[in-house]
Parts: C-alpha cells; sequence; structure tokens
C-alpha cells in the first residue's frame, strides 16, 4: 500500500509554508499590516463652492444640449445623435465630480438633524442637481416634435441611463450628522484605523474584522469619517465599552473574538 503522503499547506496571506490548517489559519490572521496616514482634513467651503461650479457647469451642458436638439447649435461633422449623446455624457460627468465635492464637504462639516428640512437638503443635493440636470431635458424631448423617432427614442434611453447612473452616484448612502460626529470625537482618543475598501473604522489595529487586511489607513476620527467610514465597527465598540457612537450592526449582537491573543 503506497505510503499517505503529507500535504503542504500554504498561507495564502503570506506564502509561508504551515503544517496544517489549523497553522494557516493563525498565519493568515497575523499578517504584518502596512499602515499609511490618512489625508489631512479638506476645507469644506472650497469643495462645496467646487461641486456648485460643477453642477452650473451641468446645467450648462443640458442648455448645449436644448440647443442642439432645436437646431440653435450644429456641428455639421457629426450626426444630431452623436451631437446630444456627447453633450449628455459630459452632463453626466460634472454631475457626479460635483456630487463627490459635495458629499466629502458633508463629511468635513456636517449638517445638524435638529434642522430635518436642512439636513435632507444637505445630504440629497447631489440627487437634486441631477435631476435638474436630466429631466427638464428629457421632458422638452419628448415633447419634441421634429426629431426623428430612432433618434428621439436612442437619446431618451441614453438620458434616463445618465439620469440613474448621476442618481446612484449622487446619492449618500452613508450620511452623518455633526451630532453623530461630535459624539464619536469625545467617545473616542487617539488613532483609529480601517481598511482601503472598508465601510467602517475600527479602534485597534487588531480588530477581528480586520484579519484579512494587509492595508491600513489611521487618522483621527474626523479623518475616518471624511474617508466616508461614518461608523464604528460593531466589534470594537463592545470590546471597549462605547456607548452614544453609531456603528454598523446593533453591538448587542456582535461576539468579541481575543484578538490580542491570535496577534501574539
Amino acid at each position: 500500500m503506497a505510503e499517505k503522503k503529507e500535504k503542504k499547506i500554504v498561507a495564502a496571506a503570506t506564502g509561508e509554508k504551515v503544517s496544517n490548517k489549523e497553522a494557516a489559519k493563525e498565519a493568515a490572521v497575523n499578517v504584518e499590516k502596512k499602515m499609511k496616514e490618512a489625508a489631512p482634513s479638506g476645507n469644506s467651503t472650497g469643495l462645496r463652492i467646487g461641486a456648485v461650479c460643477c453642477w452650473l457647469a451641468a446645467f450648462g451642458l443640458e442648455i448645449v444640449a436644448l440647443l442642439i436638439l432645436n437646431g440653435t447649435i450644429s456641428w455639421t461633422f457629426l450626426p444630431l445623435l452623436y451631437q446630444l449623446i456627447i453633450a449628455l455624457v459630459l452632463d453626466l460627468a460634472f454631475v457626479i465630480i460635483g456630487a463627490q465635492l459635495w458629499k466629502k464637504a458633508n463629511k468635513i462639516s456636517p449638517a445638524s438633524e435638529k434642522n430635518p428640512l436642512k439636513f435632507w437638503l444637505w445630504n440629497n443635493m447631489g440627487v437634486i442637481a441631477c435631476v435638474l440636470a436630466f429631466v427638464p431635458f428629457i421632458i422638452l424631448l419628448l415633447n419634441n416634435k421634429e426629431v426623428d423617432k430612432k433618434t428621439k427614442t436612442i437619446a431618451t434611453v441614453v438620458a434616463i441611463i445618465a439620469l440613474l447612473i448621476g442618481g446612484v452616484a449622487s446619492y449618500d448612502f452613508n450620511p452623518v450628522s455633526i451630532e453623530d460626529k461630535n459624539a464619536a470625537v469625545e467617545a473616542i482618543s487617539g488613532n483609529v484605523y480601517w481598511a482601503p475598501f472598508g465601510k467602517v473604522y475600527h479602534t485597534s489595529e487588531d480588530c477581528q474584522a480586520l484579519n484579512q487586511s494587509e492595508t491600513l489607513t489611521y487618522g483621527t476620527v474626523e479623518q475616518a469619517i471624511e474617508a466616508g467610514r461614518t461608523r464604528l465597527c460593531a466589534f470594537c465598540a463592545k470590546r471597549d465599552n462605547i456607548d452614544g457612537v453609531v456603528t454598523d450592526k446593533p453591538v448587542d449582537e456582535v461576539e468579541v473574538e481575543d484578538t490580542q491573543d491570535n496577534a501574539a
């Protein structure tokens, strides 16, 4: 009977040969993390001015598209449909850039939840701008009797797709209020950590949720929120007994592992 050969197991995170699966798991956990410092805080006023300028450019391109539609502007070397598509694509680009600048400004200087109307407007300004940049064009295009059916159909579909893409890109799925930000700053001192594609920040680089992250960014709570990590990791909140801070999930539902022992 042939002798059974011992399998060689290699830890994917380190490339090192280990003796068994448990050792492989431990090696993956104990990956040495690369740390990089967060970028300095930006200026919310400058970002908002940039966003407004981009949206004004988007509205200007919508007007250009309408002028192309009624024949006031015409690039004779291109068919009407291509002219409209170019204007709409540029319109979309400025809408999205403006929205990203505005959302960044909201993370630096959030609105207060005490004023529900302003809080809603501040966190949906990008979506509002997107609607204004495309809906009037779509309505006027559909009511235009002079454009041929094929051009009208394709241009309408392109404008609707641009509206949807711009709306999703402009919507802030993780808005933060000044009250939430202040509560986090008061409750947490020192640096926090977050992964390149993570959605939360952590109070410890050894948090179990960061076991597979080889590169971490560190900085203040303010910098984490400005980077789009608006919620504290529930594992960290439970382990450190941090109350009054918005977390990614109910703290009572998480179980904290002894990550310090794993990292030793």
